[in-house]
C-alpha cells in the first residue's frame, strides 16, 4: 500500500526552534482529552479564528527540533480533531517524531522548508518522488526519506494497525 500524498495549505508556521507542541493548546489545558475541547484551544492564544480557517488536508510547517520538550499528545489531537493532515519541518525532536508517527500522523523532515512558504500557500508531499512542492510559488524541495518501519507504520494508520496487519501476515505465512 502506498501513501496518499498531503496535500493542503499551510495553517500555520512555526518559526521558533525547539518549539515545544504543548503551546498549541496551552501547558494549563494539557491534561484536556475531549478531542473536540482541544481543537478549539489550538492555537486561540496567537489566532482566535485559527479553528474556523482550517479546512480538512492543511498542514503545519516548523523549525528545527519541532517537537522539543516532552512529548504530549494532546496538541496534536486537537490538531487532527481541525483536520490537520500532518507536519512538514526542518527537523523533528526524535520522541515527538516517535509517538505521532505511532499515531499514525504522518511527520516529514524538508531541509529548508521553512524560508520556502508563507501561511495559506498550497503545498503539497509527493511520497513516491521524496519531494516536497509548493504549488503557490513553484519551489520544490528534497524531503528525507521515511525509514521502512515508519512508513509501514503510517500506511497501517499508526502503530495498533501495523501490529494487527504484522498479526495477520505471520498468521496467513
Amino acid at each position: 500500500m502506498a501513501l496518499d500524498n498531503l496535500k493542503g495549505r499551510v495553517a500555520w508556521v512555526f518559526e521558533d526552534e525547539d518549539f515545544d507542541v504543548d503551546q498549541i493548546v496551552g501547558v494549563k489545558n494539557i491534561k484536556i482529552k475531549d478531542p473536540v475541547e482541544l481543537g478549539k484551544l489550538a492555537m486561540s492564544a496567537e489566532d482566535p479564528e485559527f479553528a474556523a480557517k482550517v479546512r480538512p488536508g492543511d498542514l503545519l510547517i516548523g523549525n528545527h527540533n519541532f517537537g522539543y520538550g516532552h512529548p504530549h499528545y494532546p496538541p496534536m489531537i486537537g490538531m487532527r480533531q481541525l483536520g490537520i493532515g500532518g507536519v512538514i519541518a526542518e527537523s523533528f525532536s526524535p520522541g515527538y517524531w516517535r509517538g505521532e508517527i505511532a499515531m499514525g500522523f504522518p511527520q516529514v523532515a524538508c531541509p529548508g522548508v521553512l524560508a520556502a512558504v508563507n501561511r495559506w500557500d498550497e503545498i503539497e508531499i509527493d511520497w513516491a518522488s521524496s519531494t516536497f512542492h509548493n504549488h503557490t510559488t513553484g519551489v520544490s524541495l528534497p524531503i528525507e526519506p521515511l525509514s521502512d518501519g515508519d512508513r509501514l507504520m503510517l500506511e497501517a494508520g499508526g502503530l495498533v494497525g501495523y501490529l494487527h496487519a504484522r498479526d495477520k501476515e505471520e498468521t496467513v505465512g
